[in-house]
């Protein structure tokens, strides 16, 4: 209970609190959308409608340029986080929110700022969780723009929405683990720049349920996994990020990819 109550107090601290920065940043998203990001819809949305859809718009890579050389640039990142301020504004969550609110407006305005899912999560889990030698391979790359990443959890052959039903397993051969399982709704596996995937699965089955999941980093492209379809949502299939069926078939990468430690997946 009293771990419970000070999660409790640090949440609402995060989301409550002000760092005085908000209006201030705020401002500058809606100039730079504005000037940079609503003249550009054209552009894209042609993109998208051409055979070269699967591929990212030189458009975007330029204004993701613009709006790092502006300091517009990885503004979701947690203030408690990152105390010097060095990757992010240092904003709170409720700041934070107000400006993904503004982004929201056009679909690909969170990834001009690096603020795109699933990014921004997979970021914070490494940022938080992750060893140094993790944050140097991929952290850093993902938090420079160079690199995407997606997130492997949802499954066809299970209720997937209670993640202790995962089925996937990720078992340790000597210093290595071995990945096997199918995965679907795995957003950014097409995108041409996802280079590694955080892959939930279980490392435990006999362990207390929710012990028995951990998640693993996997590069991508690796043997045995296969990017095998877009998905669609509402008839789109979100081009060039995507959203996959993924078959991963005794993919076996280093043991120092788990994340944290093996069952603590839900931490």
């Amino acid at each position: 209970a009293p771990f419970l109550a000070a999660a409790s107090r640090r949440g609402a601290q995060r989301w409550l609190s002000s760092s005085g920065k908000g209006p201030e940043y705020l401002g500058r998203v809606k100039t730079f959308m504005r000037e940079h990001v609503y003249p550009a819809e054209d552009e894209v949305m042609r993109h998208q409608n051409s055979a070269s859809r699967w591929t990212v718009p030189k458009v975007i890579e330029d204004l993701k340029a613009k709006a790092k050389s502006e300091g517009l640039w990885n503004l979701w990142v947690p203030a408690d986080l990152d105390p010097g301020h060095k990757l992010g504004a240092g904003l709170t969550n409720e700041e934070y929110a107000t400006l993904a609110e503004e982004m929201g407006a056009v679909p690909f305005a969170s990834e001009v700022f690096n603020c795109g899912a699933p990014d921004t999560g997979n970021m914070e889990v490494l940022l938080k969780y992750g060893s140094e030698e993790q944050k140097d391979e991929y952290l850093k790359p993902l938090l420079d723009g160079t690199i995407r990443s997606c997130f492997a959890m949802t499954e066809p052959a299970v209720a997937s929405s209670d993640a202790t039903n995962i089925e996937a397993s990720l078992v340790r051969e000597g210093d290595s683990y071995v990945v096997n399982g199918r995965k679907w709704w795995t957003s950014g596996a097409l995108d041409p720049r996802c280079s590694v995937c955080i892959v939930m699965g279980k490392t435990d089955r006999a362990a207390e349920k929710h012990r028995q999941q951990s998640m693993l980093l996997v590069p991508m492209p690796s043997p045995g996994l296969d990017v095998l379809r877009p998905l669609t949502v509402f008839g789109y299939d979100d081009a060039p990020h995507g959203h996959a069926e993924v078959l991963f078939s005794n993919v076996t990468v280093p043991a120092s990819n788990m994340i944290l430690g093996e069952g603590r997946g839900f931490e």
